[in-house]
């Protein structure tokens, strides 16, 4: 299914289908500018957090929690190992809104995992992709062994001492694995099955680590609220509680299905019935 259609839109602006996926499209529309933006200007982690907060990006997984309180629950002085996952067990009847923005811009994906990687002090990420979901995978393997060859994932980024290695990991189709603790579950090689909290992921995570987990949808937009500012985003929508786009599915007897991106509010139905 691809995407149809946008106003306002955000991660669909500059795409050209299944021709506009590549490294050297997604730097021609400003790609991974951001990530070497902070990196060069050794911008805190905690300015990093604080404009994701000031964006009010609430989590496009279906839950709506603020991303950025989400993040500042990371113990970011824990020594040890620390994780970024990205939920991309997209399981619903109906929705494929997610395999669209990783078959058509992985890599704003892979900039948006850095990012918040480099926000909590992460040094290894899993992109958890959907057991059914082939063709997407494979094709978000071709973008991370370009942006490893680029410098953009990997040891040292950019010269900057910052380490982040990135690796997608297929699932198997468990639709119960799109809850983020089964999904852990699962990364481990476990029965996908949720596990009891507290605790939460944030402290005992993947490997009983600090972890956090966000939607494909939600890192995607890191890139451009870094790059236009937490007040361009949080006047999209319907501030102050609901801003930003949304990606919206619409299927079955309409007639225009396909992903609809439109500011927060607007009702799709006036858009394609």
């Amino acid at each position: 299914m691809a995407m149809l259609g946008s106003i306002n839109g955000v991660l669909m602006e500059g795409l050209d289908g299944d021709n506009t996926w590549h490294l050297k499209d997604y730097v021609a529309r400003g790609g991974y500018a951001q990530l070497k933006r902070i990196l060069e200007s050794k911008m805190t982690q905690e300015d990093v957090i604080s404009e994701v907060k000031k964006s009010v990006l609430r989590g496009r997984g279906g839950a709506g929690f603020p991303t950025g309180l989400k993040w500042s629950f990371m113990p970011r002085s824990f020594p040890g190992d620390k994780y970024v996952v990205c939920n991309t067990d997209e399981g619903e009847p109906g929705t494929f809104k997610d395999r669209d923005i990783m078959r058509f811009n992985p890599h704003s994906v892979i900039e948006g995992m850095a990012i918040a990687a480099y926000a909590m002090g992460a040094n290894r990420g899993y992109n958890y992709v959907h057991g059914e979901v082939w063709q997407e995978y494979k094709r978000f393997e071709e973008a991370l062994d370009e942006a490893r060859a680029a410098g953009f994932i990997g040891q040292n980024i950019l010269g900057s001492g910052f380490d982040f290695e990135l690796f997608a990991h297929h699932g198997y189709g468990a639709y119960i694995c799109g809850e983020e603790t089964a999904l852990l579950e699962s990364l481990e090689g476990k029965r996908g099955l949720p596990r009891i909290k507290p605790p939460f992921p944030a402290t005992h995570g993947l490997y009983n680590k600090p972890t956090v987990v966000n939607n494909v949808e939600t890192l995607a937009n890191l890139p451009h609220i870094m790059n236009r500012g937490p007040e361009w985003f949080a006047a999209i929508g319907s501030p102050p509680k609901s801003t930003g786009t949304r990606v919206f599915c619409v299927s079955g007897h309409v007639k225009r299905p396909g992903n609809y991106e439109v500011p927060m509010g607007v009702t799709v139905r006036e858009l394609v019935y």
